[in-house]
């Protein structure tokens, strides 16, 4: 029985677990998000947002030959890159109006930020209606930032959920002793909390090792220099882009000892963190142009992974070891394995 990562699906005693097809990856992934930013899952769309979000991924890592030769621009009028462009932009803008509306005539909203039932569009509408930011967000601005907010957590948390369980079937000491310590922490307790995430040190290490050396977006945001600059004895001019190799610093022999070795110890006493003030580990970015959701998309990594440790045990099929596990690489949206994951999920007694 083939099943996608979120615990929630896994249902069966013994089962064959993989990283199935893409489109349940995102649906899952997309309905964590529905229910944080737009109040419920959206199930009875039909699975039109998963679907969007897969079109408008596969637009973003396109070639477009106008990109960089602005002249050329109208070649894609004849390869249909406009036609799917403005088809994905129509159907996306729609359903965001469609929501929107929802929330302004529905009796959810009403304008009161910090309820229980409040979800991040809420508080977007909230700041509209009360003019009080210094800045106008206009009905467009909101539903770029619901797009950001898709597009940016959907592809990126289900590849490092991905890359963390491969990294333990690998390794299955680090396996045995993080469940020893996420079942210490929950007890008879069958699913784990975000209170209990608190207690949860090695776990916290083995996500910081699997961002470390498998991060989602290798070259990060590209950034623009502002003014011009000499650095390290190159003089770099205003407006210059500039690309930051996140992937290379994180397997730098002279930052990291045994750098392309899958040791979450390196993090126990140490105090390198990835949000953005240590340059050694910087999977989210730094500065103004750092993740804006790193807290979010932690949390979720840590709450997923641990109560997939938590209520099954992890093997690979019979006569697979883990060293005979391919970790090839893929290009994408994200940097995500080429070959998908098969694993087999035994449920856990605790009585045993």
């Amino acid at each position: 029985m083939t099943r996608s990562v979120v615990i929630g699906h896994i249902v069966k005693s013994s089962i064959s677990f993989s990283t199935v097809p893409k489109m349940w990856q995102v649906v899952d992934m997309v309905s964590i998000g529905n229910r944080v930013v737009l109040g419920k899952r959206y199930r009875e769309e039909g699975g039109v947002l998963p679907e969007l979000m897969l079109e408008f991924g596969e637009l973003l890592i396109i070639f477009f030959i106008g990109d960089y030769i602005p002249w050329l621009s109208w070649l894609g009028k004849f390869n249909g890159f406009y036609s799917k462009a403005e088809k994905v932009a129509k159907h996306l803008d729609e359903f965001f109006d469609k929501v929107i509306e929802e929330h302004i005539s529905g009796s959810r909203f009403d304008g009161h930020v910090g309820e229980d039932n409040s979800d991040f569009l809420d508080v977007l509408l909230s700041v509209q209606k009360s003019n009080d930011t210094g800045f106008s967000l206009d009905r467009t601005a909101i539903k770029g930032l619901l797009l950001d907010m898709f597009a940016a957590g959907t592809d990126t948390t289900y590849t490092v959920l991905e890359w963390a369980l491969s990294e333990l079937l690998r390794h299955q000491t680090v396996m045995h002793k993080l469940q020893d310590e996420v079942r210490t922490v929950v007890g008879n307790r069958t699913h784990v909390t975000e209170e209990d995430l608190v207690n949860m040190n090695y776990l916290k290490a083995v996500i910081k090792e699997t961002l470390r050396l498998h991060i989602p977006v290798p070259l990060l945001v590209p950034r623009r220099t502002m003014e011009d600059i000499k650095l390290d004895g190159y003089d770099i001019a205003a407006g210059s882009q500039v690309i930051v190799n996140a992937w290379a610093i994180a397997r730098d022999s002279s930052i990291w000892e045994k750098p392309l070795e899958f040791k979450p110890e390196r993090f126990m006493n140490s105090s390198i963190d990835y949000k953005g003030l240590d340059f050694e580990l910087i999977p989210f970015g730094a500065g103004r142009r750092g993740c804006p959701g790193v807290t979010f998309a932690i949390s979720i990594n840590e709450l997923v992974l641990a109560n997939l440790v938590n209520q099954f045990d992890w093997k690979l099929p019979d006569g697979v070891e883990g060293k005979d596990l391919d970790m090839s690489e893929t290009n994408g949206l994200t940097c995500r394995r080429k070959y998908p994951l098969i694993a087999v999920a035994t449920k856990y007694d605790r009585n045993e």
